[in-house]
This record gives structure tokens, C-alpha cells and sequence, in this order.
């Protein structure tokens, strides 16, 4: 072959190849990264409705923002932790975003809390090019994403999904107890239709109607009425769908009218509040579950001296959430190490994809993304209140 007619391919090739639709790229911010210095932000409930969460969890992330420093930080940055309160009030989680990206010039939100108020806010981020790890909320929306959105890349999801644990729960306790008339009562709205969702797909799979199926709005105390119902309905298994206070409320109130029943809640119902709170009336409640929860008088090792030094810093016992807030900062740290001492914000993206597998101090199932799959794991326990503690009954459970 001639070398001008080898030339004149190469050229008629390279004149092809741009005429290719370009792959769409990412657009990653590497704002907030300096010599010493790696700013993250995240805004919680600190005085609203569940500031019963957001306060342990932003103290969880405090806790483990210290720890870091005090060992040196990563590759020699220091972690600055912006912490707002959305008041789980959407419209507040847009605000604070805004001046997270544009002010505090935040590298990445990690840890936010709240399905509506991370799904009204995450646009903001995305459009900035900031990622959006380990959001409290196991929604669908914070770890799905369309390969044809290059933005939605920036999402990724360690909290156990609603629909996924409740199939797995349920059909570990359907199983187990030979249940006939399963029904549920759910809060109606985004968190109590993704549990609603799962409840449906598992007695569909096992090829089981449901004897009874009720709602009540969120911030209800009074659920005489839908106890009263499923009752009547012969229900033998109930899923709560439903936070703290509800299966106390439920529960009182089915004593109360002599009605043997068991109990199942979905995963936000397996905190500590729940038997302090509720007492003998909530003996024997079953729930779905991520992560056994540690006691001081039984704990071991690293998880006993973690609970003393949260204890110490906050004045308080530290409970699930202030865990999930720790676990939140040091996931995102083991992602950071993992990206190197020339951090970006690409590099931290593909430490993320690598499928490198990070593994708590409380013997949570691993932690591990892929370049397709942005939600850590699925692995579902289900646990008992048994003398005021939970108990964990079967761990490992997946559907």
C-alpha cells in the first residue's frame, strides 16, 4: 500500500471518528481539596421531627471527622466537616445544599439525611459535578441511575433498600412461623410505600393474599382505629411500616384489647428508642435489620472502646444512628485513602467503582460499589426484643 493512500485512510478514519457520538462524561468537581484540607458537607434533622436521628448521626460523623484528624488525616488532608439543619423541610435541604456547593465550596455531601429532603436537594449537587455518598435513606433514588445521565454517576447508596430487606424479613419470618393472614399498617408516604411495595412483591412470590392491608399519616398517635381493623381481619402477622413511636402505639394498644399477634418491623423500627421507650409492651417485637446494635456490657474490643469514647465526647449511649453517621465519614475515608495522595474528584469516583470492599468495626456486611451497581449490599438480619434488648434471631438473609 502506497504511503498516501495509507495517509488518506488514517485521515478519511480520523474524520469518521469525530463524526462518533461523543460518550457522555462525567462532570466531577475537585473543589474543596487543597494541600491539607478536604471540606465535605451534609445537612440532617437537628430540630425537627426526627432530629431523633439527625442528632446521633451528626455526632457519629463528629466522632469519626476527629478520629481521622487526630491520626493524621488522610494522605496528610485534614477532613472539615460543614454540618446544616434542613429541619426535614425540603425547601431548608435546598437552601443548605446551595450554600454548601457555592460557599463552603463542598468536595462532597456525605451522609444527608431524609428521603425527601435528599431528593429534593440532589440536583443542586449533580449540576455542581459534587457527589452524593451514603445518603440516610434506603429509597430507590439514591443508588439508581440511568447510564445515559453521566450526572447520576455521582450517587451511591451504603443504607440497606426498604423494598429489598422487607421481602427478605418477610419472607424469613413467613417461613419460619408458617403465618396464613400476613398484613401490614404503613405511614403514607415515600419511606411506608417502599415498604408497602415489598410486602406486595414477596406474598405475590409466595403466592399469599394479604388479609388486610392500612395506613396512617405520618406524625399519627392514635391507631385504635386500624388496630381494631386488623384484628377483625384475623391478621396473624403485622408489618409495621412505621418509625419509634407507632409500634409502641400499636402495640399498647393491641394488649390492651387482649389481641396475640406478631409484630415485624421494617428496618428504621430497630433502634434503640423502641424497647426503652415502649417497654413491656413491645416485648417480643420482631425487626428487619442491617446491623446487630452493640451494648456497652457485651460489646468487645474496638466496639467496646468505641461506645465509651462516644459516651465520653457526647454525654450520651451511642445508638444505631450515631453509628451509621460514623460509618458514613469512614467509608467515604477508606474510599479517599484508596484514590491517592493527587486526590480528585474522578479519583475518588474510580475508587468507588473499583469494587474494593470496605468492612466496619462492628461487623456490618462489606461494603462494595461497581462501575454498574452503586448500592453497597442487600444482606438482611432480622432481630427480637427479648428483656428490653434487641436480640439478633437470623443474620445473612437475602431474597
Amino acid at each position: 500500500m502506497s504511503k498516501s493512500f495509507k495517509a488518506l485512510g488514517l485521515a478519511v478514519g480520523a474524520l469518521a471518528l469525530t463524526h462518533l457520538p461523543a460518550a457522555a462524561q462525567t462532570k466531577i468537581t475537585n473543589q474543596g481539596v487543597s494541600a491539607d484540607e478536604i471540606v465535605i458537607g451534609t445537612h440532617q434533622d437537628l430540630s425537627g421531627p426526627i432530629k431523633f436521628w439527625g442528632v446521633p448521626v451528626s455526632n457519629g460523623m463528629k466522632m469519626a471527622v476527629e478520629e481521622i484528624n487526630a491520626a493524621g488525616g488522610i494522605h496528610g488532608r485534614k477532613i472539615k466537616l460543614v454540618l446544616e439543619d434542613s429541619g426535614y423541610d425540603p425547601k431548608r435541604a435546598v437552601l443548605a445544599s446551595q450554600k454548601m456547593v457555592e460557599r463552603d465550596k463542598v468536595f462532597a455531601m456525605v451522609g444527608p439525611m431524609g428521603s425527601p429532603t435528599v431528593l429534593a436537594s440532589q440536583d443542586v449537587l449533580f449540576d455542581a459535578g459534587v457527589m452524593q455518598l451514603f445518603p440516610l435513606t434506603a429509597a430507590e433514588f439514591t443508588y439508581k441511575f440511568d447510564p445515559a445521565k453521566p450526572q447520576e454517576r455521582l450517587k451511591f447508596s451504603n443504607i440497606l433498600p426498604y423494598v429489598e430487606s422487607t421481602r427478605a424479613g418477610l419472607k424469613y419470618m413467613m417461613e419460619l412461623k408458617k403465618f396464613k393472614n400476613p398484613c401490614i399498617m404503613y405511614q403514607d408516604d415515600e419511606y411506608g410505600k417502599n415498604v408497602l411495595d415489598g410486602f406486595n412483591q414477596q406474598l405475590e412470590a409466595m403466592k399469599v393474599k394479604p388479609a388486610s392491608i392500612t395506613s396512617y399519616k405520618r406524625g399519627a398517635s392514635d391507631f385504635s382505629a386500624q388496630v381494631a381493623k386488623m384484628k377483625s381481619d384475623n391478621c396473624d402477622m403485622v408489618l409495621l411500616g412505621a418509625v419509634i413511636r407507632e409500634p409502641i402505639g400499636v402495640m399498647t394498644e393491641a394488649k390492651k384489647l387482649g389481641w396475640e399477634v406478631t409484630f415485624l418491623g421494617a428496618t428504621p423500627v430497630n433502634v434503640l428508642e423502641v424497647p426503652a421507650l415502649g417497654k413491656e409492651a413491645v416485648e417480643g417485637l420482631y425487626s428487619i435489620s442491617g446491623f446487630e446494635i452493640p451494648y456497652e456490657d457485651t460489646a468487645k474490643g474496638k466496639v467496646k472502646e468505641w461506645l465509651a469514647n462516644y459516651k465520653k465526647m457526647f454525654g450520651s449511649a451511642a445508638n444505631t444512628q450515631a453509628i451509621i453517621g460514623y460509618n458514613a465519614v469512614q467509608t467515604f475515608a477508606f474510599y479517599v485513602n484508596k484514590a491517592g495522595k493527587e486526590l480528585t474528584g474522578q479519583k475518588l469516583l474510580d475508587a468507588l467503582e473499583s469494587g474494593a470492599e470496605f468492612r466496619d468495626i462492628f461487623n456490618s456486611p462489606p461494603t462494595k460499589f461497581s462501575k454498574t451497581n452503586h448500592l453497597a449490599n442487600t444482606i438482611t438480619q432480622v432481630q427480637q426484643i427479648k428483656n428490653g434488648r434487641w436480640v439478633l434471631v437470623k443474620d445473612g438473609l437475602m431474597f
